[in-house]
């Protein structure tokens, strides 16, 4: 029997190919946006994670400075008192070849007899050139370096031959004395962007004499140790602490912990989507069969037997939606993980990714959410398919009139859900797995409260359509059909509904976040010209430094023809706490447009504020830095200076979108008088009256001929930044596309069901004289009236999770407050696609029905 009852379950699949083939896609597409999301995610993160555990090898601290970097007669000092101490310093900075433009390496100058117990490919065994072993009297003889081995192959370069680097102003020409040869193909991968020098040609390079951007060490762990930590404690000078070496990558890759758990959070709602169109087609199969189960039933099979061959076709579907879904995921991560690396290297650091890399647990991960959505999905059918009385399977009223019932149960637990999720937000909290938790409660809640809101408007609705100058009869029986068909029709408009509701919410968010940004941007960028130094600034983040102007260049531009001032910033790091702080250094000079929209100040204390911030030990920091941190105006922060530990007064908080991790902004006096450092990171220029932008523009390039610094007028700096947050939210477009995709299938899966098993009504319906005209008519209205109330519920449950997203989500992710605008236009496109995707998705089952011959269609039914 058990043999009989298997065969019936699969060849139900293969009877029904069409649906059998829509569902094993919606189950697909869920698993596989959610498998290449984590693939994409996970090779993004580890190529970072390798990369820094390439450069800093096996040290296990390191000495680091409070901005300006480490005084390079410390290593010195070191090496006299503590001779047993494994010590090795760094340089490390950023520029380009100039023989690939728009590609920035990471320089990484070191001490090559320091270097034998850091790091493996830095020794004369672990490097080497074709045909020739490593020449260390090479390698100080003359300014020298070594090339990972594909980048010497692309330059076609052999040892000996010289190459030309770019930093800030000028081009250097260094000696290649070796490749890079890194004990395994994870390190090379890690290494292909790092050009090594040895200390002294780096400080020259990047202009940082008697300067070391830190001291590697390593520790003992012995129980010895405690009287070397207290000598070196007692040697290390005022700014200068010693840190965890892994700390400042942990740092960095928190700062990706949100992000990356949004994509996630996304990809999972396609999936939720596709577990409601698994749902659906067990549910049809169910119904569909319900004579054959009612006869077994009569003939003595048991419920357990009735509910294996249920769940025998669920386990069928998805075992092969699922392995499909894990290689489409694979395929598509190898897409989306070039759109996250390019947020990341927009937003956060530099981070090479050559290849997809599929881990196991990804994949693991996605066979659990395939499997598992598809057997959560498999549960009410099979209840519904054992517990009801045998005679009772053959009426299909009993079944519609007991899923009233259900519905109704199904909206009352919806309504108790969506309370449960407005509770979860509401709760004092900052996890952002309990504001994700709080949004599916409420978007799940809504879900299960559509069929029933469908039947209510179905009965408001219905006398409109069946009035003589609407559709007539016609319209009437639309409307019927469908709230007879609710047990497949409400399920396809819920999936429809929550799809469409989330590319309306993420629309609303990611349109108020542009409006927030461009108005912020609109506010900052009050200098007419701005210029910086050219190559990458999130490669010097990710290296723990940055590019600066040259002093003389800018004392150069400030002669140019038409230039009436200038205002400058220097963005540096110091310690707070332990941990690495982003410091922005203000000079406004004569300038008194200051351009900070604070959100604890009113425009009466800002003279007050700006008085105290010029004199003072003060700082001002960003809303990000104080969310994160639980500070306000008023607290202080001790800050790590070359004048050793200082406190500094907190006098008010400012918006800033720079940065998720947030900045303190000091002024220049205020920071000259704590730092050594006196470099630039950017300069605005205000241009003189009567002279236009880019006449000096032109006059300023004319200057700065040949250097590596960026030009760019007030509104090409506007629209490039907005560019770049158009393009960080390239992946989120995507995501929105697949769960479109996603909801389309849904809706043709369950008007081909609707139909498959109207066929016999619908073949009255032609035997009594309804024309092929009439029946697409027929099913034209019931599928664009699933499609209109579908768009007119995802509105509210999208405006609904797009100030969730705006004010919740966003806020524990990133720290920035945000207005939320309701766009017309995107609700408009939510209403049109749920219409048009309905009524495509109508149309080969309208076709269909129109051409097959009445006689046959009562015969198949």
């Amino acid at each position: 029997m058990i043999s009989t009852l298997n065969r019936l379950a699969l060849r139900s699949l293969s009877r029904r190919p069409l649906l059998s083939l829509l569902s094993v896609a919606s189950i697909a597409l869920g698993v596989a946006v959610v498998v290449s999301v984590d693939l994409a995610n996970q090779s993004a993160r580890k190529a970072f994670l390798l990369s820094a555990e390439a450069l800093s090898g096996k040290s296990t601290h390191a000495l680091v400075g409070s901005g300006g970097g480490v005084p390079d007669g410390l290593y010195a000092d070191l090496r006299k008192r503590l001779p047993s101490l494994q010590a090795a310093p760094i340089i490390e900075g950023a520029l380009q070849l100039a023989s690939i433009p728009g590609r920035t390496f990471q320089v990484l100058g070191v001490d090559p007899f320091a270097e034998a117990s850091f790091r493996a490919f830095i020794s004369d065994s672990g490097v080497s050139g074709p045909g020739s072993s490593f020449d260390l009297k090479k390698w100080f003889l003359y300014p020298s370096a070594l090339l990972s081995p594909s980048v010497a192959k692309a330059l076609n370069l052999s040892i000996g031959n010289q190459f030309e680097v770019r930093i800030h102003h000028r081009t250097e020409r260094l000696t290649l004395v070796g490749v890079i040869d890194a004990p395994d193909p994870r390190s090379r991968q890690a290494l292909e962007n790092v050009i090594l020098t040895d200390v002294s040609t780096a400080q020259e390079l990047l202009e940082m004499p008697s300067t070391l951007t830190r001291i590697d060490l390593i520790l003992p762990s012995t129980d010895g140790s405690e009287h070397l930590l207290n000598t070196l404690a007692g040697i290390l000078p005022p700014g200068v602490e010693m840190v965890r070496a892994s700390s400042r990558a942990q740092s960095l890759d928190d700062l990706t912990a949100a992000f990356r758990l949004n994509l996630v959070a996304l990809s999972l709602l396609a999936l939720l989507v596709g577990t409601f169109l698994i749902f659906n087609t067990m549910t049809f199969s169910v119904v569909q069969r319900r004579p054959v189960i009612g006869i077994l039933r009569a003939l003595g099979v048991s419920k357990a037997e009735i509910a294996r061959v249920v769940l025998l076709e669920a386990l069928g579907l998805g075992v092969v939606g699922t392995c499909l879904g894990i290689a489409v995921g694979i395929v598509l991560g190898r897409g989306l993980v070039h759109l996250v690396s390019q947020t990341i290297n927009d937003l956060y650091f530099r981070v090479e990714v050559r290849q997809l890399s599929v881990e196991p647990f990804s994949v693991a991960k996605g066979v659990l959410l395939g499997m598992g959505a598809t057997l959560l999905a498999a549960l009410p059918p099979i209840r519904e398919a054992v517990g009801i009385q045998a005679t009772l399977t053959l009426q299909r009223s009993y079944l519609e009139t007991n899923l009233r019932g259900a519905f109704q149960r199904a909206g009352l637990s919806g309504v108790l859900l969506v309370v449960l999720g407005v509770l979860t937000l509401a709760y004092p909290s900052r996890q952002l797995a309990a504001a994700f938790a709080g949004l599916f409660a409420i978007l799940v809640g809504c879900a299960l409260c559509i069929p029933w809101i469908t039947r209510q408007a179905i009965g408001l609705i219905s006398p409109l359509m069946s009035h003589r100058w609407a559709w007539g009869s016609m319209g009437r029986m639309a409307a019927g059909g469908v709230v007879t068909s609710l047990s497949r029709t409400g399920v396809a408009m819920a999936a429809l509904s929550i799809a469409l509701a989330t590319t309306v919410g993420v629309g609303l968010m990611v349109r108020s976040f542009r409006s927030n940004v461009a108005s912020w941007l609109e506010t900052s960028l009050v200098a007419d010209i701005y210029i910086s130094p050219g190559g990458s600034k999130s490669a010097g983040r990710a290296a723990g430094i940055d590019s600066t102007l040259a002093q003389d260049l800018v004392e150069d531009l400030k002669k140019v023809p038409g230039v009436e001032s200038m205002i400058s910033v220097r963005s540096t790091r110091t310690r707070w706490k332990s941990q690495e702080v982003s410091l922005v250094v203000s000079d406004w000079g004569q300038n008194r447009i200051r351009p900070y929209q604070f959100v604890d100040r009113t425009l009466s204390d800002l003279k007050q504020l700006w008085s105290e911030f010029d004199r003072g030990s003060a700082v001002i920091i960003s809303e990000p830095f104080a969310y994160r941190h639980r500070l306000s105006a008023g607290e202080t922060l001790d800050l790590s200076t070359d004048r050793g530990i200082q406190n500094f007064r907190i006098i008010g908080v400012y918006r800033d979108f720079s940065s998720e991790a947030g900045s303190l902004l000091i002024s220049r006096p205020v920071y000259e008088r704590y730092f050594n450092d006196r470099a630039l990171s950017g300069v605005g220029i205000f241009v003189a009256p009567g002279y236009s932008v880019d006449a000096v523009i032109s006059s300023l390039q004319k200057r700065v001929d040949g250097a590596e610094i960026t030009l760019r007028s007030n509104r090409a700096l506007l629209n490039g930044s907005l560019e770049v947050f158009d393009r960080t939210f390239t992946i989120t477009q995507v995501l929105r596309l697949l769960s479109m995709g996603v909801a389309f299938v849904g809706v043709l899966s369950a008007m081909m069901a609707v139909q498959v098993e109207k066929t016999r009504e619908l073949a009255v319906l032609r035997a009594i004289g309804l024309s092929p005209g009439q029946i697409w008519k027929l099913i034209t209205l019931e599928t664009g009236m699933m499609g209109i109330l579908s768009g007119l519920f995802c509105m509210p449950i999208g405006v609904v999770m797009a100030y969730v997203l705006v004010h919740v989500i966003n806020r524990r992710s990133f720290g920035w407050t945000l207005e939320l605008s309701v766009s017309p236009i995107v609700l408009g496109q939510a209403l049109l696609f749920a219409t048009l995707a309905a009524l495509l998705a109508g149309l080969y089952p309208a076709w269909r029905m129109s051409k097959i011959p009445p006689a046959l269609a009562l015969k198949e039914s």
